[in-house]
């Protein structure tokens, strides 16, 4: 089991002469202008908050897109700002995309093409050719970013996610001295539901072009080689999990990413997380309402996360032990997502027309069965909210891993609590002391809603103490170092190959 310490040693072992990028598309820390200040703030999503650790332990490089209205004011000439910025540990390096690029590219093609097109969530997918133009010319975009970080000296480049599967061609192309791995954070779909995306050959080549590509499970792996072997030319060994394509080998490997556990407990211990929990009870009125059981859902609002079905499921409960009713509340938290995109604005829309007609339907005196907030909530309240719940609910229709789950397992210090979880997200290979659900069955959702409120707690604790162990054991140091120790490989294999090209 590897921690924040091991990380390092391993980095500073063997990463002394080796710069480490890291790319995505979201930056893990945004300067916005408040009044006459310009204030942090850390974007909502599993992604920054997952690999901040890695980057404070590497002390390398993290390029990402501008977003903040203060970005532009906090870099220095190269773009680049020192970050975190309480305890700088890493660079910064912030690129530069255009509104119409940033609207064709991440919002057209990577999420009403890509997204819909990997999860299956039954929203159909939209391939606009002007979208996929708009995507080469942002993935250049941060080529040309990485190419200048990267200079003549030795580097790893670790590229995050679906909204670049043209770079890593694109830099083998200009740098082939560069070890480049990808982790693609969402699933992978069949060969089948693959057909229909229009520049399949280009995709596939340009994610050849690394020499690791992860995913979270080996189920994507699987899907991915099949995909593969079905359209493009090359050679696929499934049972070594690699393509060879005009000479270059692929590993294609699954890791499944976790968090800092030892930093949540830490936080989840702390006095702010306790205050935190006062101003939720005041808010919420646990102390003078009566509630004897808080069950929380904890999502960007987004349709593959099954939060209309997750209210179904609540409302079906209700119906069918109305001897809960006025003792149960549920609180979802909704953080706005995408919605520049028609689909987003509907499934917020929808949420909140279910939460009227449920509340409407239930409320009983001063209580009412769902509380929506829709906005975003820091990480510590979070926390807080995760040590008063009696249950949270998961039900992704369809999700790689879902790190909410591992979040709410890692709050829970007191070996309390019951996590309700989706079949269909990454994290149910793992926590399997989860009740877990179909998310496409209301009856399901309702009947483990039933189950956690009834839990003796001797049983709640076996659970949870079961799955606590799982993400300590499982964390993000070992995701990384894992992955780390792959790319090692290459390096070795690289100085191998040059010596023996020099021998002769």
């Amino acid at each position: 089991m590897s921690n924040r310490k091991t990380l390092q040693k391993l980095i500073r072992k063997e990463l002394q002469e080796v710069k480490f990028l890291v790319v995505s598309n979201r930056e893990p820390y945004v300067h916005s202008r408040k009044d006459d200040e310009i204030v942090v703030s850390r974007p909502a999503g599993g992604l920054a908050l997952a690999l901040d650790p890695v980057m404070q332990a590497s002390n390398g490089v993290w390029i990402a897109q501008g977003t903040g209205d203060a970005d532009r004011e906090t870099v220095d000439e190269h773009d680049h700002v020192a970050v975190p910025p309480e305890n700088p540990s890493y660079t910064l390096r912030r690129v530069w995309i255009d509104e119409q690029l940033q609207r064709e590219f991440y919002n057209g093609m990577a999420n009403e093409g890509l997204w819909p097109l990997c999860h299956i969530s039954f929203v159909r997918p939209t391939f606009r050719p002007r979208d996929w133009e708009s995507y080469r010319r942002a993935n250049q975009v941060f080529a040309d970013a990485i190419l200048e970080e990267a200079g003549e000296e030795a580097a790893f480049v670790f590229i995050q996610d679906y909204h670049f599967a043209l770079l890593p061609r694109m830099l083998k192309q200009r740098n082939p001295k560069l070890i480049v791995a990808q982790f693609w954070h969402i699933p992978w779909p069949n060969a089948e539901a693959f057909r229909a995306f229009p520049w399949k050959e280009e995709i596939l080549d340009g994610l050849l072009g690394n020499d690791l590509l992860g995913f979270q499970l080996r189920y994507h792996c699987t899907n991915f080689l099949e995909t593969v072997d079905r359209n493009i030319e090359s050679i696929v060994n499934t049972e070594q999990s690699n393509v060879m394509r005009g000479g270059h080998e692929t590993l294609v490997r699954p890791f499944p990413i976790s968090i800092d556990f030892d930093a949540h407990v830490r936080t989840a211990f702390s006095s702010e997380v306790q205050a935190d929990m006062e101003e939720w009870r005041k808010r919420l009125s646990l102390d003078t309402s009566g509630i004897e059981f808080l069950g929380i859902g904890i999502d960007r609002i987004d349709y593959t996360k099954g939060i209309p079905d997750r209210l179904q499921g609540f409302d079906y409960f209700l119906e069918q032990h109305p001897e809960y009713r006025g003792r149960v509340q549920f609180v979802q938290i909704g953080v706005p997502s995408r919605m520049e995109i028609q689909q987003y604005q509907a499934v917020s829309e929808e949420v909140e027309k279910m939460v009227d007609a449920m509340n409407q339907k239930w409320a009983s005196g001063s209580w009412k069965p769902v509380i929506f907030l829709r906005q975003y909530f820091t990480p510590r309240q979070l926390i807080a909210l995760h040590r008063l719940a009696n249950f949270c609910v998961v039900t992704s229709l369809h999700d790689g891993m879902n790190l909410v789950a591992k979040e709410y397992v890692a709050s829970r210090f007191d070996e309390d609590g019951v996590l309700i979880l989706s079949r269909f997200t990454g994290a149910a290979r793992e926590l399997g002391d989860a009740l877990l659900v179909n998310p496409f069955a209301i009856g399901e959702i309702a009947e483990a809603i039933a189950q956690a409120v009834s839990m003796k707690q001797e049983e709640r604790r076996k659970r949870m103490r079961r799955m606590r162990r799982d993400v300590e054991e499982n964390n993000i140091y070992d995701w990384a170092a894992n992955i780390l120790s792959q790319l090692l490989r290459f390096e070795i294999s690289s100085a191998q190959a040059e010596e023996e090209e020099e021998a002769q």
